[in-house]
């Protein structure tokens, strides 16, 4: 038995709950979580802007300690810590067969299993594979991968998905040169460690835009060298920040046709928006044609940063291990399971960065 945050339906109240915890069969891992964070599509999954099945419990940012392993597993031992990776790629679909794993097609299909029981016998799904709002969780063998040396457990839990989108928006979505202007949309988890990654690729200029006044110093900390506060004439604040030209780059970590519009049209011509925030189908961004042939702008979608984790964490930890990339920067709360419906609430506000719950 252990404690979890049980989503009971779409757009129900998480309930904090004990669950019954099967041990691991073949191919199978069992972690201690040390910590997971709060990331905004836990959210998007318990309002129902993205769709899994329910029950379910969520959370798929973790870390923590390999308490046992099914038949099978050898990459990993009881006692080793580990980093979960809710998007494992399958290594046999056309994506995966073409270097692009982050679009794997079967990445996501762990989520329908039946992984554990409530007490009163309710099957319970593990939201986005790895269900990380627990004491414990049991994945697949590919949903783990070592933690690398010298990087503490809690701090690797936002290595699970913040660090690796936001990094990877940058290096792999944007591939932003050195001395480029970069606006990062959305000051969260996720817009803090796009902006430490921008200054980590030698971004010149770097702008952060947000709702909240509040989070500049946030902003200023993670590499931002300008603030400013949405609002209709945003784009053309950044223009002026920008010798009258617009950003070389915008990355977008809202999902909201506005911010999306936004960023493309805070961009000079030729310039690039990356969209990393997750937004729902009602979310229509519109464009003429008149425009797309003058402004030659590129907007491109961003999933998990377009990353491979087995080859991202490593270079990560050399960043992070350098002080290049600071993973406490991103958190601005620590809190318990209970604080989970919290952190959600804070979300919708515009409040902090990342929440991390600790175990």
């Amino acid at each position: 038995m252990v404690r979890a945050a049980v989503l009971p339906s779409v757009g129900s109240p998480l309930e904090i709950t004990d669950i019954e915890l099967p041990d691991p069969g073949p191919g199978q891992v069992r972690v201690r979580l040390a910590a997971a964070g709060v990331c905004h599509s836990d959210l998007s999954l318990s309002n129902g802007t993205m769709r899994v099945p329910v029950p379910a419990v969520l959370g798929h940012e973790g870390a923590g300690t390999v308490v046992s392993v099914g038949e099978g597993v050898t990459h990993v031992a009881p006692g080793d810590g580990v980093v979960l990776n809710w998007a494992p790629s399958c290594g046999s679909c056309h994506h995966c067969g073409i270097g692009e794993v982050w679009l794997c097609a079967n990445a996501l299909a762990g989520a329908a299993s039946v992984y554990a029981r409530a007490v009163d016998g309710t099957e319970l799904h593990p939201g986005l594979n790895v269900a990380a709002f627990a004491e414990e969780t049991v994945v697949a063998a590919n949903c783990v991968l070592p933690v690398p040396a010298g990087i503490p457990l809690t701090d690797a839990a936002l290595l699970g998905c913040a660090v690796l989108t936001g990094y990877g928006a940058v290096h792999h979505s944007a591939r932003v040169r050195e001395g480029e202007s970069v606006v990062v949309f959305g000051v969260g988890g996720v817009g803090l460690a796009t902006l430490q990654s921008a200054r980590i690729a030698g971004a010149g200029t770097g702008i952060a835009v947000d709702v909240s006044a509040e989070k500049e110093s946030l902003a200023r900390r993670a590499g931002a060298t300008e603030y400013v506060i949405a609002s209709d004439t945003t784009a053309k604040e950044i223009r002026k920040l920008t010798g009258g030209q617009g950003a070389d780059v915008a990355i977008e970590c809202v999902g909201r046709a506005a911010t999306i519009r936004t960023a493309w049209d805070s961009t000079r011509r030729g310039g690039r928006t990356t969209v990393v925030g997750i937004g729902g189908k009602d979310q229509q961004v519109t464009f003429n044609a008149l425009e797309l042939f003058h402004w030659g702008r590129t907007l491109s979608g961003c999933v998990y940063g377009n990353s491979d984790p087995a080859r991202d964490l490593p270079v990560l930890a050399d960043h992070i291990r350098a002080g290049r990339l600071d993973l406490g920067g991103l958190v601005t709360d620590r809190i318990g399971l209970e604080g989970i419906p919290s952190a959600f609430a804070d979300m919708l506000a515009g409040k902090g960065g990342r929440a991390l719950v600790v175990f």
